[in-house]
């Protein structure tokens, strides 16, 4: 997979969209700072006071006021991006979709199967094509010559048709992302021609020719894994603006919590996640050696005390029905977790019997759950999951499954009245049994619900009455109504499923709970965010990414569990020692400790992890498994040396509870723990202080190849005779053996600055 070219045509379109929706917006008479008045005629409207302008249809005035209504409510650069990714991601669902062949038309609608010929095959194909279209327009605009607005035509007629098979991704383009469609989608240099044009059709593909097989070794990830990798680069420019706020003392807002926080997760991370998890709860229960050989990153538990073994045999569950697991991402980004888990999920059906065409449809309805905060990369997440099951499964979309995926929504702007009109109806028996304070509780509860995401503590409500009620209403007529409840009819209807759907996932318990949780210190925390945190996460308020953990262990159930990549600070640091303790009160199962570049797209020793499957029991002298990758520098290297099974550690977790503070120090000596044991302190024999700091790491150290040797003086004792005027850089030891790392690129060499 070409990254580079996903790169720069990700971070190209998302620029080149943003600006093209934005004067769409101003051909309509909307600005950031001003809005126009329109006159309006019989055929349409134009704006007033502009010669020469646009005359708009008169459908286009309602998708007008609609847009004006969205810029109320979130401001005029938050809708102009949201506008921007939705045409992104449509492009690139359709563009995946017409590789792949899996277009319910199966044209073409962005490309020609005709090498060479640049206009799209859904063009030629207009009068053919089986799509609702009005023939009538069609030759009229065949007529008239009209290439761009037959194009426009027939693209919204097409994310229309695949709306009804997956309407999170294409939902019915009837309002303003209609209006702020960008012209000439045809041209070179346009968005779609950049799409096509820039990226090899091989890297989309999820299914090879023989051919293409023998390239897989050679070419690496391709198919769904595109879908992550454009989604983060889409937002790494936003990244930037937003890290680069942090430094001014700008916090973190809720609309860019994503772009601050998502990473896609390296796919050999992903699957010892998913296998060691949920791959572990099926094969505790079903022993398989066939599919735990066929699963490349599952760990084998270490060897335990017959009393321990004894105790996991009470454990299993020989009755467990592959329909009855729930696994969820409570941070799902792109949907990368749940696409492998679909993968395992599979074989675990296959090998208990189940038709092969039934698995999908099974596995999406009733084992996979995702939470999100950025409707962008739910969307994604829903296209992802779907496209893995129409691999499977050819005729999916005839019926099309329910997915229990959510990009969280808020509750903000729903009034008194359309309660009022909820609960109070006499027309319904549903209302005998559905309570005025459950539904308060749900909207109070999501109240700016995406500034805390899946972190929320959501309790279990009738949830079922509540959807009934709003099926009722949404089998009422509008023009059986009062014109007065006609507004608050159509706020129920648009607010209140979704929050009805992210309420069950929120308040239920998992068998699994996989994730890679967003980074962000308490220092980059808005005041809402923060305030929450200290509320209800008290040991693990310190970092988003403990907090996380800490709200994983409450969502799953007894004897299950949790798997995640996470800094791996926690280990160690003393904030975090409250979460240690609560971490080594349930069994660590096995852990890798990554470290520094566990990510190809972070460098340096910026963000260092470690990855682990924890089980929400308590098993005495359970012997957990440890693998030491810190000293691999790549993300290849790390991945080798786990599979070789280097630097494996067998350790008690009852050992860490007798160092102070609970250090994981996996790598400890028997001999070292007994001397803590026995109540030794290095106090009792020598004052123990904080050695030599900086004060400002990243103003003062650099590594070796960032300095000039002639500015190194030769060793530390020619300090006393340099010239103090000129500026040098001096050998500086942040721990180890400096004579060892002298000169050796390989390690990370600090350096500090002398002036």
């Amino acid at each position: 997979m070409n990254k580079s070219a996903l790169k720069n045509f990700a971070v190209r379109a998302r620029k080149r969209l943003i600006e093209e929706v934005t004067q769409k917006a101003y051909e309509a008479g909307i600005t950031k700072d001003k809005i126009h008045n329109i006159e309006t005629f019989e055929g349409g409207f134009k704006v007033k006071d502009r010669e020469n302008g646009k005359v708009f249809k008169k459908y286009e005035a309602k998708q007008r006021k609609k847009l004006l209504e969205k810029i109320n409510e979130k401001g005029f650069d938050q809708v102009m991006e949201e506008v921007a990714y939705t045409w992104f991601n449509r492009f690139i669902a359709l563009r995946f979709m017409e590789i792949n062949n899996y277009l319910p038309t199966e044209v073409r609608v962005l490309s020609s199967l005709q090498p060479g010929k640049k206009e799209p095959d859904i063009i030629r194909e207009a009068l053919n094509i089986d799509l609702d279209v009005d023939r009538e327009i069609v030759f009229r605009l065949q007529d008239s010559g009209d290439t761009e607005d037959l194009y426009k035509y027939l693209l919204i007629r097409q994310c229309n048709q695949l709306g009804e098979i997956m309407p999170a991704v294409f939902e019915q383009i009837e309002d303003y992302t209609e209006l702020l469609l960008p012209d000439n989608l045809l041209a070179e240099g346009s968005v779609i021609r950049d799409l096509v044009d820039g990226i090899d059709e091989y890297d989309w593909k999820i299914e090879l020719s023989d051919a293409e097989q023998g390239m897989e070794a050679e070419k690496g990830e391709h198919g769904i894994e595109i879908i992550g990798w454009l989604y983060q680069y889409y937002i790494s420019e936003k990244k930037d603006e937003v890290f680069a706020g942090l430094k001014k003392n700008i916090k973190i807002t809720k609309e860019n919590i994503p772009a601050a926080t998502q990473l896609f997760t390296p796919k050999w991370i992903v699957k010892y996640m998913v296998e060691n998890s949920l791959g572990r709860l099926w094969l505790e229960s079903h022993p398989d050696k066939d599919l735990q050989a066929k699963w490349k990153y599952y760990l084998e538990e270490a060897e335990q005390e017959p009393e321990v073994q004894k105790q996991l045999e009470e454990l299993k569950n020989p009755n467990l029905n592959p329909e009855e697991i729930k696994i969820l991402d409570p941070a799902m980004g792109s949907g990368h977790i749940l696409v492998y888990a679909f993968d395992v999920l599979y074989d675990i059906y296959l090998r208990a019997g189940y038709p092969e065409r039934q698995i999908p449809g099974l596995i999406l309805e009733k084992n996979l759950y995702g939470l999100e905060i950025d409707d962008r990369a739910g969307q994604l997440a829903s296209f992802a999951l779907l496209m893995k099951a129409r691999s499977k499964n050819r005729r999916i979309f005839r019926h099309a499954p329910r997915l229990n995926l959510c990009s969280i929504q808020e509750s903000n702007g729903i009034p008194r009245k359309a309660v009022d009109y909820l609960v109070d109806s006499k027309d319904t028996g549903i209302v005998e049994y559905m309570r005025r304070e459950e539904v308060e509780y749900l909207i109070d509860v999501f109240h700016d619900a995406k500034e805390y995401g899946s972190i929320l503590e959501v309790k279990e409500i009738d949830f079922d009455a509540l959807e009934q009620r709003v099926e009722e209403i949404g089998k009422t007529a509008p023009e059986d109504i009062f014109e007065y409840m006609y507004l608050d009819r159509d706020v129920i209807l648009e607010k209140l499923p979704p929050l009805i759907k992210q309420g069950r996932i929120m308040s239920q318990k998992y068998d699994v709970v996989c994730t890679n949780p967003p980074y962000m210190g308490n220092t980059g925390m808005d005041k809402k965010l923060s305030n929450c945190i200290k509320h209800n996460y008290a040991n693990s308020k310190n970092d988003l990414f403990a907090v996380f953990m800490e709200k994983g262990l409450r969502l799953v159930k007894n004897n299950c569990f949790l798997s995640m990549i996470t800094q791996h600070s926690w280990m160690f640091l003393s904030s975090f020692k409250s979460l240690r303790k609560t971490v080594l009160s349930i069994d660590i199962i096995n852990l890798i400790h990554l470290g520094a570049r566990a990510f190809e797209e972070v460098g340096g020793a910026i963000v260092q992890t470690a990855a682990f499957v924890l089980r929400n029991c308590n098993t005495y002298r359970y012997k957990a498994t440890f693998s030491n990758l810190v000293d691999y520098l790549s993300q290849q290297s790390k991945e080798v040396a786990f599979k070789d099974k280097k630097n494996l550690f067998s350790l008690f977790r009852e050992s860490f509870k007798k160092i102070p503070s609970y250090p994981i120090a996996y790598w400890v000596s028997d001999r070292l723990i007994n001397v803590f044991n026995e109540g030794n302190n290095i106090n009792k024999y020598v004052d123990s202080f904080q050695g030599i700091i900086t004060g400002d790491n990243e103003k003062f150290l650099r590594l070796w190849t960032e300095v000039n040797r002639i500015k190194i003086p030769v060793c530390a004792s020619n300090i006393n005779n340099i010239n103090l005027k000129k500026q040098y850089w001096i050998p500086y030891n942040k721990g180890g053996d400096f004579r060892k790392w002298y000169g050796n690129q390989d390690y990370v060499v600090y350096w500090k600055k002398w002036s």
